[in-house]
């Protein structure tokens, strides 16, 4: 059975490639990865993303992507996840449960300015 179209992905797939500043004093920007890839356990939902934002220097502070496959949990109880989703904030990696492309850019944006935030960056 296929599953319904996710619409938002109509806003979504165009930012391939896309890079913008997002700080009026240039010293944050984002950067969007997206493409379809044929769907697998690794990537249900067909889609192979990055979705970033990273300092002045470069150094990415939040990472929503699907990449490689992560763990839940630490030390020799860790299990791997079977899909790769995952987001980094910081040096810190967690799942993450994908939903649709519209989540996916809200959850982003959420984070974005939450770390924004605590760095005292004004939007």
């Amino acid at each position: 059975m296929n599953e319904p179209h996710d619409s938002s992905l109509d806003a979504l797939l165009p930012l391939d490639g896309e890079v913008f500043v997002i700080d009026p004093s240039g010293n944050h920007w984002v950067k969007f990865e997206v493409k379809r890839v044929a769907s697998s356990p690794e990537r249900p939902h067909g889609l192979r993303y990055s979705l970033t934002l990273h300092d002045g220097k470069g150094e990415r502070l939040v990472g929503f992507d699907n990449a490689h496959p992560v763990t839940s949990g630490s030390g020799p109880g860790a299990k791997q996840a079977a899909a790769f989703d995952h987001k980094h904030r910081l040096r810190t990696i967690r799942p993450y449960e994908y939903a649709d492309a519209a989540s996916l850019l809200a959850d982003f944006w959420t984070e974005v300015e939450a770390v924004l935030a605590q760095r005292g960056v004004k939007l």
